[in-house]
């Protein structure tokens, strides 16, 4: 989100900007709510991501890019990234404060008076965070949708993954806080809530009881009954419990659509990534839900190119596409992050891992398209968003009609028949 560019001058109000995943979006919001109430003015923010090497040279793109557009605003950078190495943006004479992702979200963080007396680094070792999440937004300022964090950081250690380090220990938002601030989204006319968390299935773990997940999701849906859509953002499939599979099953509520982080089809490539699913777990899971409600939509998370990874593995993780029914992928090749114990595995050259991406990507555009095209004819439920846009209960975008358009504010729910399939968007009549 980007407020309008100052060429001469700082801004009055502050320009944050948002990197990566939708946990990160949900706390900008948090700190852009934090900073209005203290009265932080001429300031700029970037919320970095680290998920791979090339999200990080991306934000000090970004960063520069700022600069220039804001030349005399404070530039301050948080997130996974300033983190995990802030030593990197410190050293960027563009940069004036770095923020710890635990420090962000302390509201006497955004004080003018701390901002201009804080060290210019200002990271703690988020390893010894035990704290619950600090904060509950009541929804985003434009989005029709809104994200709610119930869980932040990870316990488990990916041999590729250098999140836990940016994020912390897993640990969650209590039951009654997350019931209590929907049904507040919920007053305020938000029609769709989206749970989100670094590992949102590890939910529960940390708290009194240890509830799973699923107990969440059907608490939220008895105590807020006039909420019509949840959706759930990425999930770990082999640790979805029986609480959560049934509510997917039973619960025209619970929207019909899972993003899942499977990352690899073939099963040396999992054991070496240190994942806690088999090939077979992660296609056994999505028959047994498709059986239980067929019109769910599966999405997930591939890496292409991982370490010691061969044509015939990165086979395994093409087929797996059709084995599992995945409709939307996100597919990255393998980003090598240092001091991960991939990193020091036997890596596969970088053109090939740019290449077998490709071949997923196209193979995940074709299921896509297939998908799209049996929508043709039917109508769709939809969350409308801004810019004449539907969202679907699959997670399709729909272009709508430029009456509907007129007719329907950002946030409200409209049926959509749907004409065409245009590009990656379904078409309305």
């Amino acid at each position: 989100m980007t407020a309008p560019v100052c060429e001469t001058r700082a801004c009055e109000t502050p320009v944050f900007e948002t990197m990566g995943c939708r946990l990160n979006a949900a706390e900008t919001e948090a700190m852009r709510a934090m900073a209005g109430a203290a009265g932080l003015r001429d300031a700029v923010v970037v919320n970095t991501c680290a998920v791979t090497a090339t999200a990080v040279r991306a934000a000090r793109q970004r960063i520069r890019r700022l600069r220039r557009e804001h030349p005399n605003a404070t530039l301050i950078v948080t997130g996974c990234a300033a983190q995990i190495a802030p030593e990197t943006f410190a050293a960027m004479p563009e940069v004036d404060r770095v923020i710890g992702n635990a420090e962000k979200l302390r509201a006497a963080t955004w004080a003018p008076d701390f901002i201009g007396a804080a060290p210019r680094v200002s990271v703690a070792d988020i390893m010894d965070l035990r704290e619950t999440a600090p904060h509950l937004l009541d929804g985003f300022a434009s989005h029709s949708r809104a994200h709610v964090q119930i869980q932040n950081g990870c316990d488990h250690r990916c041999t590729f993954c250098v999140i836990p380090f940016g994020r912390g220990p897993s640990r969650s938002a209590a039951a009654g806080d997350v019931v209590a601030q929907i049904r507040r989204l919920v007053a305020r006319g938000y029609n769709e809530v989206v749970l989100t968390g670094v590992d949102l299935t590890s939910w529960g773990a940390d708290l009194p009881g240890r509830p799973p997940l699923g107990d969440l999701v059907q608490r939220i849906l008895r105590l807020a009954p006039d909420l019509p859509r949840l959706r759930l953002s990425s999930i770990d499939s082999v640790e979805a419990d029986a609480a959560l599979t049934d509510a997917m099953a039973s619960e025209p509520r619970l929207m019909p659509h899972l993003h899942l982080s499977l990352q690899s089809g073939d099963d040396m490539i999992l054991k070496r990534m240190k994942r806690r699913h088999s090939r077979d777990d992660a296609i056994r899971f999505c028959e047994d839900m498709r059986a239980r409600r067929p019109d769910i939509v599966f999405g997930a998370d591939l890496i292409a190119g991982f370490p010691t990874e061969t044509e015939a593995m990165a086979g395994n993780s093409r087929t797996l596409i059709d084995a599992c029914g995945l409709t939307w992928l996100h597919v990255f090749p393998y980003s090598a992050r240092a001091g991960t114990p991939a990193a020091r595995m036997p890596q596969v050259p970088a053109p090939e891992r740019a290449a077998r991406a490709a071949l997923l990507r196209a193979a995940g555009a074709a299921r896509a398209d297939a998908w799209r095209a049996g929508r043709v004819g039917g109508v769709e439920a939809c969350v409308v968003e801004a810019g004449g846009v539907g969202r679907s209960e699959g997670f399709a975008e729909v272009t709508l009609t430029a009456a509907q358009t007129a007719a329907t504010p950002p946030g409200a729910l409209i049926a959509a028949r749907i004409a065409a399939v245009e590009g990656a968007r379904l078409i309305a009549a």
